[in-house]
Formats: C-alpha cells, sequence, structure tokens
C-alpha cells in the first residue's frame, strides 16, 4: 500500500502532526525508503540491518518488530512450523515494507492459516505494515498504537498522482483489500491522506469506519 521515503526532513513535520504517536520519537530518525508495488531499495544495508525483522515467541503468540522484506513469507513460515501453537501475530514497532508483494503473501498466509493480529500498545505499523496487519482474521488495536497510511510511491516517477485511475496497479490493491474483508475506500482514501513523503495517523473513528479493526 503506501510507501515514503523517511527522511531528515520528516522530523520537523512529524513534530506538528495533529495525531502524535507517544513512542514518535523512537522512528523519527529512521531512513528508510518504502514502496507501495516494487518498492524502491534501501541504498544503506546498514538502516536496513538495523532494523531488520525479528520475532519473538511467548506461549501462543509471536510477536514481530522491524521492516517487512523479501523474506518476511519464508520467515512466517519458519517461525510457525518450529511453533505451530502461535494463534496469534502482535506487531510492536513495524515502519513499513521493502517488498509489497511478499507484504501481501504474508498477509495472505496468516489469513489462510487462520491467526489473529494486534498491534502492541503504544505500538505502531506504518505503510506496507498496516497490510500484514490486514491479514488477521481477527484484528485488534492496542491503546496508544498509531496506524499510519500514505500515498504510494515506486522510487520512480510513477506514483498514485501519477498513475490513472484506470491503471491496473490500482485493482491489484483495490482486490487485496476487498480480499482482506476491507472496502475498497481504504485504499482510495490512502492516496489523498498524505503525499508518499509524509504519513498520516488514522483516528480510532477512522480505523474502525474503514473496517481496519474487527474490535
Amino acid at each position: 500500500m503506501i510507501l515514503a521515503s523517511l527522511d531528515v526532513e520528516f522530523i520537523e513535520y512529524a513534530m506538528k502532526i495533529e495525531k502524535p504517536l507517544s513512542n514518535v520519537l523512537k522512528w523519527l530518525s529512521l531512513v528508510v525508503v518504502l514502496s507501495l508495488s516494487a518498492c524502491a531499495a534501501i541504498d544503506d544495508q546498514s538502516e536496513l540491518d538495523a532494523d531488520s525483522l525479528s520475532f519473538e515467541v511467548e506461549d501462543n503468540t509471536a510477536y514481530l518488530s522491524g521492516v517487512l522484506d523479501s523474506s518476511l513469507v519464508s520467515e512466517l513460515t519458519a517461525l510457525l512450523t518450529e511453533n505451530p501453537n502461535v494463534t496469534d501475530l502482535v506487531l510492536v514497532d513495524v515502519p513499513g515494507s521493502t517488498d509489497q508483494q511478499a507484504t501481501m503473501d504474508g498477509a495472505r498466509l496468516i489469513r489462510r492459516l487462520g491467526l489473529n493480529t494486534h498491534i502492541a500498545p503504544t505500538g505502531y505499523v506504518l505503510s506496507g505494515g498496516v497490510d500484514l496487519f490486514l491479514g488477521g482474521v481477527e484484528r485488534t488495536i492496542g491503546a496508544g498504537a498509531g496506524v499510519g497510511i500514505h500515498a504510494w510511491s515506486d522510487g520512480t516517477r510513477i506514483n498514485a498522482s501519477s498513475a490513472n485511475v484506470a491503471d491496473p496497479i490500482h485493482a491489484t490493491y483495490v482486490n487485496f483489500y476487498l480480499e482482506m474483508g476491507v472496502p475498497d475506500r481504504f485504499y482510495w482514501f490512502s492516496l489523498t491522506a498524505a503525499p508518499a513523503d509524509r504519513v498520516y495517523f488514522l483516528s480510532p473513528e477512522e480505523v474502525y469506519d474503514l473496517q481496519l479493526a474487527t474490535q
């Protein structure tokens, strides 16, 4: 869905945002290129490594943090093979995705296996992290958590504003959201909520109106 390049200039913007997160300072300095379709490559591998995907398992709950990348499906598969008792996936701090197709496939895997997804209290999911969250059969959001969206860009000249409304790329994402049980108006809303280099945090009312959470 929804990707952006979070850079130093975003710090000043974030301090003015109308819906701040209590832990926004945790990720203001993160410099990572996010994208909607192919997702632009991250130039500095060390930046990716610093916020790489990680899992922790406790009882029947798995906790996920970090950037969603091309290893997502294989890592989820390995995690659930080794921990077949897991029924719930908690997203703690997920700033986005570098591989949108892998993110969608990960969401479909979560749905196929009947897992529930949750956003940790005071945690956040941004951009492609929202798409992974939508894979849950039951989806809940903890108190103080942030759900951030924005218009997509593939890191080149192709972006939400330049794509014709009839472009097949729109159908790809609309169909994904419908498959997840989310109305297509969520996709169209995300395109106007914020430009690709900014983040719009949904209010609780918007989260439920757009049917992102099931409870």
